[in-house]
C-alpha cells in the first residue's frame, strides 16, 4: 500500500469484519465531532484516492478514510446485495464505533455517496458531502421519478460490468494496453480529458485492490426476458446498487436533516444523464445492439434524478448546496482539489487557527437553500 507523507494505515477490528482505515499521523483522536471528517471511496477504488485531500486539509481537523468491504485493506467479505448498501454502511458504523466516533461529517464519492446517504438514514451525522454520488433510486433502470422500467430491474447490477475489465482486475493488470485495462478505464472514465498527475500509479494501485471473489465485485447475475437479457443477482457490489435493492430517496423524510453539499463534474461520463455505464444509454447510441427504444428502455437521468430528490429534501426543510464543476469528470476531488477543499471547509463551517492556510479563493458556483 503506497502511503503519502503523514498518512498511516491501521486495521480496526469490529464484530462485523476487520476494516482498514487511513488517518493522518498527527491527528488527535480526541478531536470533537464538529472537526471530524470521514471519507468514503467509490467503486473499484480504495481510501488511497483520498490521500492528497487528507494532506491538504487543516491540521486541527481529524480526517479518516475508510476502505469499504472488498476494497483496499479491509476484509474481503461477500456483499449481501438484497440489503442495498447496508453491509457497507453497517461496516462503517462498526468501524467508527470502535474508533469512538459517534458523529462526524461524512464525505462520499460515487458508491461512497450512496453509503453516506444510507448511513444518514440509519445514524445521525453532522453533514453530508456527496461527490458524483450514485443516484438515490439506484444505478440504471429507472425513470426520473424512480419508478422501475421492468419488474426485475433488467439491465442493472453485475451484468453491466465488462468481463474483460473484471478479469484484468483479477489479474492485477496495471498496463494500459487495452480499452478495458484499469489504467485506461481510469484515464477515460474516472477523470476528464486533460487531467495529469504524478500519482496515477497510486490511483491504479487502489483500483487493483478490488476483490473479484464471489460476492464482491461485480456480483452474480440472473436471466431476464427483458432487454438486454439479464437482471441483478443477490450478491456483489453492482447488484447492491441496483434499484431492485437500493433506494435512499427516503432522506427526504428525515426528521433531523443534515446539510448536504453535492458536487459533480459536468464532464462526468459515469454518473450522468447520458452515462456510458448505463446499458440503456449504450443501446441508444448503438454500442449495445437490440435496444428496444426510448419508450421501453430510456437512459436513466442520473443527475436530474439526484437534483429532484435533493430539491424535495430542500422543500422539506433541508439545506442543500449544489456545485457543478465545469469540465471535471467523475473525480472532482482529484481534478479540482482546491475547489473541493474550499467547498468542503465552507460546508462544515470550518474556522481555523491563524496558522492554518485559508481556503483558496477561486470562484465557485453555489446554489444553496436560499
Amino acid at each position: 500500500m503506497t502511503l503519502f507523507d503523514g498518512i498511516a494505515a491501521r486495521i480496526v477490528d469490529t464484530d462485523r469484519l476487520s476494516v482498514n482505515v487511513l488517518e493522518r499521523v498527527a491527528d488527535d483522536a480526541a478531536t470533537p465531532p464538529e472537526r471530524t471528517i470521514v471519507l468514503l471511496h467509490g467503486t473499484v477504488a480504495s481510501s488511497l484516492f483520498w490521500q492528497e485531500i487528507m494532506q491538504d486539509l487543516p491540521r486541527d481537523l481529524r480526517v479518516l478514510a475508510i476502505d469499504l468491504r472488498g476494497f483496499g485493506g479491509t476484509e474481503h467479505m461477500p456483499v449481501d446485495a438484497t440489503r442495498g448498501v447496508r453491509d457497507f454502511s453497517d461496516d462503517v458504523h462498526a468501524a467508527l464505533t470502535a474508533l469512538g466516533v459517534e458523529r462526524a461529517h461524512l464525505v462520499g464519492w460515487s458508491l461512497g455517496g450512496g453509503v453516506a446517504l444510507q448511513y444518514a438514514l440509519d445514524h445521525p451525522v453532522l453533514s453530508l458531502t456527496l461527490l458524483a454520488p450514485v443516484p438515490p433510486h439506484g444505478f440504471g433502470g429507472t425513470r426520473l421519478d424512480g419508478s422501475w422500467l421492468t419488474d426485475d430491474a433488467a439491465g442493472t447490477g453485475a451484468g453491466t460490468a465488462n468481463p474483460d475489465f473484471v478479469q484484468r482486475l483479477t489479474d492485477r493488470d496495471a498496463s494500459a494496453d487495452a480499452p478495458t485495462s484499469p489504467r485506461t478505464v481510469f484515464r477515460t472514465t474516472y477523470v476528464a480529458e486533460g487531467y495529469t498527475t504524478d500519482d496515477e500509479d497510486v490511483w491504479v494501485e487502489a483500483m487493483l485492490t478490488t476483490s473479484t471473489a464471489g460476492g464482491n465485485y461485480p456480483g452474480d447475475t440472473a436471466a431476464s426476458t427483458s432487454w438486454p437479457g439479464y437482471a441483478p443477482g443477490t450478491s456483489g457490489v453492482l447488484n447492491a446498487l441496483s434499484p431492485r435493492y437500493f433506494d435512499v430517496s427516503g432522506i427526504v423524510g428525515l426528521a433531523e436533516k443534515p446539510p448536504v453539499l453535492w458536487m459533480h463534474g459536468t464532464a462526468d461520463v459515469v454518473v450522468s444523464d447520458a452515462s456510458f455505464s448505463d446499458v440503456n444509454h449504450l443501446g441508444a447510441v448503438g454500442i449495445v445492439p437490440g435496444w428496444p427504444g426510448d419508450d421501453i428502455a430510456p437512459p436513466q437521468p442520473m443527475v436530474s434524478q439526484t437534483r429532484a430528490v435533493l430539491e424535495a429534501y430542500r422543500a422539506a426543510g433541508g439545506d442543500v448546496t449544489e456545485i457543478p464543476v465545469e469540465g471535471a469528470g467523475h473525480t472532482v476531488h482529484l481534478e479540482r482539489p482546491a475547489v473541493f477543499r474550499r467547498a468542503l471547509l465552507t460546508h462544515i463551517g470550518y474556522v481555523g487557527r491563524p496558522a492554518d492556510p485559508a481556503p483558496p479563493t477561486e470562484a465557485i458556483i453555489l446554489r444553496s437553500a436560499d
